[in-house]
């Protein structure tokens, strides 16, 4: 499940409201970088080791001179910006497909109010266009998401959770046998879309522009579900990847040979640990272990996208909407400041007083 933290960061008190988030373990950098970080230690200490208690002068000697020259020549690896742009094309990807990710909502809204009927036929037509389109975002999430695929593996889990009828299950499997190559998510919105007409045909639907407007919907929600198995398919070349990977480590295993202590050393406290190494260390891997959690969000990461709890929320909504709420709505009185017709300020409670706002000048 996403780690979510705004809540305890909304106000800032006293030394900040960040420090206290830094003892977290789950979802913390610590739990990425720390198998890491004991790797880095033990190489590190094992080559002061050897150098201080098994190697003989000739050896030290040689030792020394590999130290002076990867300290020299380290920074040639331009890491900060190999790293940082990376980082930034993955955040700017991570988010994107969060954006892109279809809700069934406004759908729903526009089948319940233009889909009419309080009989059997019309709530079955508005279910099954709702059933359809939530089994098409489900159908893409199982080739996205091992969390999803591992709920529902095959077409027969999606028979026994009701997204789909042993019948239409059937035509998929028909379907699958004739065209292999391609997936068939799509094929519920068109099953979908014969629906809206047969309604217009039966009168249900009473307008022409309303058919439009529904059918252009089911093809928006398509479309937002062809945009995620085009990231799924389309990735951040490997090239990128592998150079920024090769970078980091490249960078960290020149490191623990150049930043080792020497007898010529002036700074002691290396002796015993290597404090700013180590620092360094955390940082730039922290840094790519994000880009490795965040390159695919529909994984099993602390931080990945919650699709499990998408999928029912979608199916349950979508019925509340377009069955229980269908043209239901309070009854219609009188607003509290009927008379008055706008209010002059809505009440703040004793808590909340000391908020109170005062409006800029531009608008006095």
């Amino acid at each position: 499940m996403t780690v979510t933290y705004n809540a305890e960061v909304a106000t800032v008190r006293g030394l900040g409201c960040f420090l206290k988030l830094l003892a977290r373990w789950r979802g913390s950098i610590y739990k990425l970088v720390w198998m890491d970080l004991i790797l880095f230690l033990t190489i590190y200490y094992s080559l002061n080791v050897t150098y201080r208690y098994i190697l003989d002068e000739s050896g030290k000697h040689v030792f020394e001179s590999m130290v002076i020259y990867c300290k020299d020549y380290v920074n040639l690896i331009p890491l900060s910006f190999v790293l940082g742009f990376y980082v930034s094309v993955i955040m700017t990807r991570w988010w994107n497909q969060y954006t892109s990710i279809p809700h069934p909502d406004p759908l729903a809204v526009f089948v319940s109010a233009t889909v009419h009927g309080q009989d059997e036929r019309g709530r079955v037509m508005r279910r099954t266009i709702m059933r359809y389109v939530c089994c098409c975002v489900t159908m893409i999430f199982t080739m996205i998401s091992p969390r999803v695929k591992k709920r529902f593996p095959t077409l027969d889990h999606f028979v026994e959770a009701g997204l789909l009828q042993q019948s239409e299950r059937d035509i998929i499997g028909d379907l699958d046998k004739k065209f292999p190559k391609y997936p068939k998510h799509w094929l519920p919105i068109v099953w979908a879309s014969s629906i809206v007409t047969r309604a217009r045909k039966e009168g249900r639907i009473r307008d022409d522009f309303a058919v439009k407007t529904l059918v252009d919907e089911l093809n928006k929600f398509r479309g937002q579900c062809g945009i995620l198995l085009q990231y799924d398919h389309i990735n951040i070349p490997l090239v990128y990847t592998q150079v920024v990977t090769l970078a980091v480590y490249s960078y960290f295993i020149t490191n623990i040979i150049g930043h080792q202590w020497v007898e010529d050393n002036k700074y002691k406290m290396d002796l015993y640990f290597p404090i700013f190494t180590t620092l360094e260390f955390f940082f730039y891997i922290g840094w790519l272990k994000v880009a490795e959690s965040m390159i695919n969000p529909f994984g099993d990461d602390d931080d990945d996208f919650e699709v499990n709890w998408m999928v029912d929320r979608n199916l349950q909504v979508s019925y509340l909407i377009v069955d229980e709420m269908h043209h239901e709505h309070p009854q219609l009185v009188r607003d509290q400041y009927w008379d008055e017709v706008f209010p002059a300020e809505l009440p703040y409670t004793a808590e909340s007083k000391p908020f109170k706002y005062s409006p800029p000048p531009i608008y006095c």
